[in-house]
């Protein structure tokens, strides 16, 4: 039987690991067990979880300190754990500051590593390259160009592709997605998804809305869709909607992100998975984000972020295909009037849904496959 130690944090993690799981079931000759922490579908698929994924799931420097005598204490009992207990390879999935350091601590007694999905390095904390290094025996990339930077730093490295570009056509049907929201094929849809995390959506929602809110007043004909991953999100977004826009005509969805975005004429989203969920369904986006003042004054000061874009989907085309309006500059009289321009603007859309095919191509290999195998291989090596 192969053992497998796998560790995710959040849903877009979750998916990611439950994904592999089923890869590494189905591809080999052998019995597949699992044991870690994941979300619903890694559970679905097979995985003993050891802590509920909530209470690793917290982004941003000082949201991420406020939480960090638990984040620590849950990390020393897992390496407690697989220590004990040792897994015939363990999987770190995203989440590389609470990842790398249960890698390193597990290699480091002899236990093959393996880290999928590439930590930024191309963009934030160059330096930590060295920390991968000392970390992992194997990282899986899932996008080209941080295929090319591991390489050269001489990360032991596969491209796997994104597992979304397999599961999302590269000409997807908006028309069915309308169908079954039952929305009318002429209506004029604009989809709010102020993200995936309760702090996201606390910090998100009143922008999101009042954006909503401007755009209407200038085109009385629109409908909004707001998806939400869980009960406690919608939860959340309810209660700020009934403060900020007790009347604004909006549908609020629980799941069904993709067929919302697919409906809709323009996305408005929080920085994020979305964007790259967005770009692979061809649907024009604005993107709108904003960290604590103190995590963003602390990014800034330090010169962390080391690129043009903070979205997914204009890192990959190389241009600003979805506006961005980062921090001081989420307002909604901004974001109001990018939605509009691109509403108005189909000669743009075609342009967008141009460039997101592309792009699609490139990132549409067999996942699943590719890296279960490449799991495989470093097992067997190690045997």
């Amino acid at each position: 039987m192969l053992r497998v130690g796998i560790v995710a944090n959040e849903p877009s993690g979750d998916t990611l690991g439950a994904g592999l799981m089923r890869a590494l079931r189905c591809g080999g000759r052998e019995e597949v067990s699992f044991r870690g922490v994941g979300g619903p579908q890694m559970e679905q698929a097979g995985m003993v979880s050891l802590y509920p994924m909530e209470r690793l799931s917290v982004m941003g420097l000082v949201e991420v300190a406020k939480h960090l005598p638990e984040l620590l204490s849950i990390r020393r009992e897992l390496k407690r754990h697989f220590l004990a207990d040792p897994p015939d390879v363990f999987i770190g999935v995203d989440a590389p500051d609470f990842n790398l350091g249960l890698e390193r601590a597990l290699r480091n007694q002899g236990i093959p590593t393996v880290h999928y999905v590439s930590p930024t390095v191309w963009a934030w904390r160059p330096k930590r390259v060295k920390k991968i290094k000392a970390s992992v025996d194997l990282m899986l990339s899932i996008f080209p160009f941080e295929f090319d930077f591991l390489r050269r730093h001489q990360v032991p490295v596969v491209y796997v592709g994104h597992p979304l570009a397999n599961d999302i056509p590269i000409a997807p049907d908006p028309g069915a997605a309308r169908d079954r929201l039952g929305i009318a094929a002429d209506a004029r849809i604009i989809a709010l998804l102020p993200g995936s995390r309760v702090s996201e959506v606390e910090a998100l929602s009143e922008i999101f809305l009042g954006a909503a809110l401007q755009c209407r007043e200038k085109n009385p004909g629109l409908q909004f869709l707001v998806p939400l991953v869980n009960q406690r999100t919608r939860d959340v977004f309810e209660g700020i909607q009934k403060t900020v826009a007790p009347g604004l005509p909006l549908r609020v969805l629980q799941g069904q992100s993709r067929d919302a975005m697919l409906a809709a004429d323009v996305v408005l989203t929080a920085s994020g998975t979305a964007t790259l969920e967005g770009l692979l369904l061809k649907v024009p986006m604005v993107v709108a984000y904003r960290l604590s003042p103190l995590t963003y004054w602390i990014v800034k000061t330090l010169n962390l972020v080391q690129v043009p874009f903070v979205a997914m989907a204009n890192l990959l085309a190389g241009e600003e295909i979805a506006p961005e309006f980062i921090q001081e500059r989420a307002r909604p009289e901004l974001i109001s009037a990018a939605l509009l321009e691109i509403l108005d603007s189909p000669e743009r859309v075609a342009k967008i849904r141009s460039v997101c095919h592309r792009i699609h191509g490139t990132l549409r290999q067999d996942t699943g496959t590719l890296a279960a195998d490449a799991v495989r291989e470093l097992v067997k090596s190690r045997q």
